[in-house]
């Protein structure tokens, strides 16, 4: 445990762990559908089911935004009336691989931070399972680095739900949410959520957030990082 009154820093993943980048949503969903479980009819339209699947994907993190409500890749397909097998995912998955990229800065940051005697925590909202975040970090050479990580696919909640922040601090082994600081790329999930569950909050503002995954209040964050490198001083500062 740190002295000097913080125990542990979680960070959210995509454009915070990542860079932002736009996605072309339609391509996604044609990749997604590429799962269906096909059937013989004159309705095999990939198309078609790329725009259920959009459709699905859009009430889902509605959900998550208004009611907190945690989702899976199968609870999607569900959504969209269509039966998937999970081992047609590939093409999916290969769509989204190129996002998923960790920034450089994350391994000399969580080291630093580790070196400072603190924890360093992962708090995703998912639909993706645990092996494929998992599996990024390790590719990029960080995964020994994080004491706890928790994805929302796995658990009831998603930000900017308290339960899940407390999630999140159960993973790293932190009890007391004053000494834990939160990192995200989102004022609503975020910055509110985690203040809202008792955290230090800091902001990185680099993100263009689709509008209809902006939730209904923002947040304002104990410090603004313009990158990853200056989150250390601001810990430091807090120490």
């Amino acid at each position: 445990m740190a002295e000097d009154g913080l125990d542990a820093v979680i960070f959210d993943w995509g454009g915070t762990l990542t860079r932002w980048h736009d996605v072309d949503f339609h391509a996604e969903s044609l990749a997604l559908a590429q799962a269906v479980a096909r059937t013989p009819s004159p309705d095999d339209d990939h198309h078609a089911w790329a725009s259920r699947l959009h459709a699905a994907g859009a009430a889902i993190w509605g959900r998550s935004r208004d009611h907190q409500q945690s989702s899976t890749i199968a609870d999607l397909f569900e959504e969209a009336g269509l039966e998937h097998d999970p081992e047609l995912l590939a093409a999916y998955y290969e769509f989204w691989e190129p996002h998923t990229d960790t920034d450089p800065d994350v391994r000399p940051v969580w080291e630093e931070l580790r070196d400072l005697g603190l924890r360093v925590g992962v708090l995703s909202n998912t639909i993706w399972p645990r092996e494929w975040h998992r599996g990024f970090f390790e590719r990029d050479g960080v995964l020994d680095l994080v004491d706890g990580d928790v994805y929302t696919s796995e658990i009831p909640w998603t930000k900017p739900s308290a339960r899940a922040f407390r999630a999140a601090m159960e993973a790293v082994g932190a009890t007391d949410p004053a000494r834990c600081v939160y990192v995200g790329d989102r004022l609503f999930d975020d910055v509110w959520g985690a203040a809202n569950a008792g955290m230090r909050t800091v902001h990185v503002p680099h993100s263009r957030i689709p509008a209809e995954q902006v939730g209904h209040t923002e947040g304002e964050p104990d410090a603004v990082v313009a990158s990853l490198r200056d989150l250390v001083d601001v810990v430091r500062g807090w120490l």
